[in-house]
C-alpha cells in the first residue's frame, strides 16, 4: 500500500495518496514498526510538501526521521535528508540549511551504494547551488551527473539534467548550448510526463529568453509555465487532499488521547487495588458505618459542585460569546478602516503623480517627492498597523527591488526636514563609499524601521544632533551586510525602560501633554527586523540620548540588478489603444484613473454606477471593465453578477480598497478575473491589463 501512495502522488493525487498513507501509518503504528512509520510520514510530508503546506511538510518530515533514526534502515533516512533539503532550498529559500540536509543525505545513499539515489542527489545540490548563483560550487557536482546519468540515471531526471545544463550555459554566456538544452528539457518533460520538471524548464528558458532580450518567446514560455502549474495544483484536487490532510492531524490526536486514557485506566486500576487493601484492614462495621457516611457527604458535596459548575459553565459560554462578538467587531472595524484609509491615499498618490506629469517644471521639486514618498510611506504605515497580527504571524513576505542606499536614506532625511525644523534639530549623515552602488531586497520595509527610528529621534531631541551611519560589515558571496546606527543626543531612556520599549501600545516616559503618536513605532521596527533575520541593540542614558543599531544583509548582483532595470524599462503595452469602461462613484478616483488609462494611450469611459455600467454595455463593447466594489445602488459584485448573466465575457478587473484576502472568494464567484488594490502602481495595472485582453483573446480564438 506505501507503493500505492507514492504512486498516487506521483500523478498527483494528493487525496488518494494521503488516505493510504494513514491506512499504512494506522498498520505500522499498531505493528511497532518504525520503518515503515518513518516511511508513512515521508509519504504525508511529501503530499503536503505539494499543497504547499510547507510548515505542516517539515514537521512531518522530522516525525518520520525521528522514527528512522531508531532502525538501521539508511534508505529512508536518505528520502527523507533529500525532501528535507528540497523544501528547505526550494520552498524556504533557506539554502544553506536545504544544502546541509542534502549532503546528509548523500552520506545515507553512499553508504547504500544506491548510485541511482547518489545521483539524484547530486542533481539536486546541483539545482540549489545554482539557484542561487554559485554555479562554480555546483559545477562539480553537475559534471558527475552529466558522466553517470546514463549508468545510474533514471529517465524522469533527463528533464531537469537538461534544464540544469542549459542554466550553466546561460550563465557562461554560451548561447547556443543553452538554447539547446533547454529545448531539450522540455521535449524530455513531455515525453517524460513530468509537468513539474517540465514547468520549471519552460520558466528557466523564460529566463534566459528574456536575458537575451527574446521578450516575446520569453512570455509564452512564462504562459505555459503558469498554465502548467494550474493544472498540477487543479482547486478540487487541492480541496479535497486538505480534507483528508487534516483527518491524519486527527488521527494524531486521537492517538495522544488513546495514550492519556490508556494511562488514566491503568492509575484507576491501582487506586481501586489500593482502596481494596486499606478496606480488608478496617474493621467491617466501623467502614460501612463510614462508607455511607462519606458515600452522603460525597452526594452533597457532588450536588453543590455540579451546581457550582452548571452556573461556571453558563457564564463561561456568555465570556465566549462575548469575546467572539468583540473578535467580529474588531474584523469589521480593520476592514473599514483599511478601505476608508487606503482610498484617500489612492488620491493623495494619484494627484502627485498628475503634478509631475503636466507641471514639468515641478519635477526636481523636493517638496513634491517628498510628499509622495509620505503619502507611500503612510499607505505601507497604514497596511502593517491594520495588518501587526499578520506581521507577527509571520504572513507578511519581503520583496526584491534594486534600489540605491543613499538615494533612499537621503529622501529620508529630506521628508523628516520639517519635524527637525520644528525641534530645531540638525541631521548628520554619514554613509561608507565602500556600498555598492545597487542593492537588492525589500526598500520599502527599510524606510519604515529608519523613519521610525529617525522620526523618534527628532522628537525626544531638542536643539540637538542626530546621528546616521551607514557602514559595510561585512561581505558573504553577494549578501552585503550593512550596519545603520541612528544616535542622538536627546532625552534618553531609562534602563529599568528598556525591555518595555518594543511592546506595542508602549510609551515610556511620556507626560500627558508630551510627544504625540500610537506606541506602535517601535514594536513595528522590531517585527520587521525579524523579517530580516535581524535584531536592534540600543544603549541609552536618561539625560544623554540614545543609539539604535541593526544590520541587514542585502544582496549586491550586478546580473540581477540589469535584469530587474530591464524589465522595469520594458515597454509591456501591446501597441494597441483599448478601450476601458471604469465603473467608480468616486469622482478623484475617476479622475485619477481615467488619468492613468489615456496616459498609457488607452480610451477611457467612465460610468458612476452599476446600472450605468449595464446600460452602456448593451450598446458599446470595451476591451477591459475596471469595477469598483463599494459603490451605491448596486456594488461591483452584483454589477459583475449581472453583466455575466447577460453572456458578456469582457474581462472584469476589481479596483478595491478593501483587502485582497478578504474579497477574492466573492470576487471570483461573481465571475471577475483579477484584483488590483489601491493605490497601484500604473505600470503593475497594465500589466494585468495586458494579460487579461491577451488571455480572453487567445480563449476566444
Amino acid at each position: 500500500m506505501a507503493k500505492q501512495a507514492v504512486e498516487f502522488l506521483k500523478e498527483g493525487n494528493f487525496e488518494k495518496s494521503i488516505s493510504t498513507s494513514r491506512q499504512v501509518l494506522h498498520y505500522a503504528t499498531n505493528s511497532n514498526d518504525n520503518s515503515l512509520i518513518a516511511v508513512s510520514y515521508n509519504i504525508i510530508a511529501a503530499n503536503l510538501d505539494e499543497l504547499s503546506e510547507t510548515d505542516k511538510a517539515i514537521s512531518y518530515y522530522n516525525k518520520g526521521l525521528f522514527y528512522a533514526d531508531k532502525t538501521d534502515n539508511d534508505t529512508i533516512k536518505n528520502y527523507i535528508n533529500n525532501n528535507l533539503g528540497n523544501i528547505y532550498c526550494f520552498e524556504k529559500k533557506q539554502y544553506e540549511k536545504g544544502i546541509y540536509y542534502f549532503k546528509k543525505s548523500l552520506v545515507y545513499s553512499q553508504k547504500t551504494n544506491d548510485r541511482a539515489q547518489i545521483l539524484f542527489t547530486k542533481l539536486n545540490i546541483t539545482w540549489a547551488y545554482f539557484d542561487i548563483g554559485l554555479f562554480t560550487k555546483g559545477m562539480p557536482y553537475l559534471e558527475y551527473v552529466n558522466k553517470n546519468q546514463s549508468k545510474f540515471g533514471k529517465s524522469a531526471t533527463e528533464s531537469c539534467l537538461n534544464m540544469l545544463n542549459g542554466m550553466y550555459f546561460s550563465n557562461k554566456g554560451d548561447k547556443s548550448k543553452a538554447e539547446y538544452y533547454f529545448i531539450n528539457a522540455i521535449k524530455l518533460g513531455k515525453i517524460n510526463k513530468d509537468k513539474s520538471d517540465l514547468s520549471y524548464s519552460h520558466l528557466e528558458y523564460s529566463k534566459f529568453l528574456f536575458k537575451n532580450k527574446d521578450f516575446e518567446k520569453a512570455y509564452h514560455n512564462l504562459v505555459l509555465y503558469n498554465k502548467i502549474k494550474d493544472e498540477i495544483y487543479a482547486t478540487d484536487k487541492l480541496n479535497k487532499a486538505n480534507v483528508a490532510g487534516v483527518n491524519v492531524e486527527l488521527d494524531e490526536y486521537k492517538r495522544e488521547v488513546n495514550k492519556i486514557e490508556v494511562e488514566n485506566k491503568l492509575q484507576s486500576e491501582n487506586l481501586r487495588k489500593s482502596l481494596i487493601i486499606v478496606f480488608l484492614f478496617i474493621v467491617v462495621l466501623i467502614t460501612l458505618l463510614f462508607f455511607f457516611f462519606s458515600l452522603y457527604k460525597n452526594y452533597n458535596y457532588k450536588k453543590k459542585i455540579n451546581k457550582e459548575l452548571l452556573l461556571t459553565n453558563h457564564e463561561l459560554i456568555i465570556a465566549k460569546e462575548k469575546a467572539e462578538e468583540a473578535d467580529h467587531v474588531k474584523t469589521q472595524f480593520i476592514s473599514t478602516m483599511s478601505h476608508e484609509l487606503r482610498t484617500p491615499l489612492y488620491g493623495v498618490i494619484g494627484i502627485t503623480n498628475m503634478l509631475l506629469d503636466e507641471h514639468k517644471e515641478l519635477e526636481n521639486s523636493p517638496h513634491l517627492f517628498s510628499l509622495k514618498f509620505s503619502a507611500k510611506y503612510l499607505l505601507s504605515l497604514v497596511n502593517d498597523i491594520l495588518h501587526i497580527n499578520k506581521i507577527e504571524e509571520k504572513k507578511v513576505d519581503l520583496e526584491s527591488f534594486v534600489f540605491n542606499i543613499s538615494d533612499e536614506i537621503r529622501l529620508i532625511k529630506n521628508s523628516l526636514s520639517f519635524l527637525a525644523k520644528n525641534n530645531n534639530n540638525t541631521i548628520e549623515l554619514t554613509i561608507d563609499p565602500s556600498i555598492p552602488e545597487y542593492l537588492i531586497g525589500d526598500k520599502l520595509r527599510l524606510s519604515q524601521i529608519l523613519i521610525n527610528l529617525i522620526g523618534n529621534a527628532l522628537k525626544f531631541t531638542k536643539a540637538g544632533v542626530i546621528e546616521i551611519h551607514v557602514k559595510l560589515q561585512k561581505v558573504e558571496f553577494t549578501s552585503n551586510y550593512i550596519e545603520f546606527i541612528i544616535k542622538d543626543n536627546g532625552v534618553g531612556i531609562a534602563a529599568k525602560d528598556l525591555d518595555k520599549i518594543f511592546d506595542k501600545f508602549v510609551q515610556v516616559g511620556r507626560n500627558e501633554n508630551d510627544y504625540q503618536g500610537t506606541g506602535l513605532g517601535l514594536a513595528i521596527v522590531k517585527r520587521l527586523l525579524e523579517l530580516f533575520n535581524s535584531e536592534i541593540l540600543v544603549e541609552s542614558e536618561i539625560g544623554y540620548g540614545s543609539t539604535f543599531k541593526f544590520t541587514i544583509a542585502f544582496v549586491h548582483d550586478p546580473a540581477k540588478t540589469i535584469e530587474f532595470i530591464n524589465n522595469i524599462n520594458v515597454d509591456l503595452s501591446s501597441g494597441e489603444i483599448y478601450r476601458v469602461l471604469v465603473v467608480e462613484d468616486n469622482k478623484i478616483n475617476q479622475m485619477i484613473t481615467q488619468r492613468i488609462i489615456e496616459k498609457n494611450n488607452g480610451n477611457c469611459t467612465l460610468v458612476d454606477d452599476g446600472f450605468q455600467a449595464i446600460e452602456i454595455l448593451d450598446k458599446e463593447d470595451f476591451d477591459i471593465i475596471l469595477m469598483d466594489i463599494n459603490m451605491p445602488l448596486m456594488n461591483g459584485f452584483e454589477t459583475t453578477r449581472k453583466i455575466r448573466q447577460k453572456g458578456i465575457e469582457t474581462p472584469i478587473i476589481a479596483l478595491t480598497a478593501f483587502a485582497k484576502d478578504e474579497i477574492t472568494e466573492e470576487a471570483i464567484s461573481a465571475g471577475m478575473n483579477d484584483i488590483m488594490i489601491k493605490p497601484f502602481e500604473a505600470l503593475n495595472l497594465f500589466q494585468v491589463i495586458n494579460y487579461q485582453i491577451y488571455n480572453a483573446k487567445n480563449t476566444v480564438q
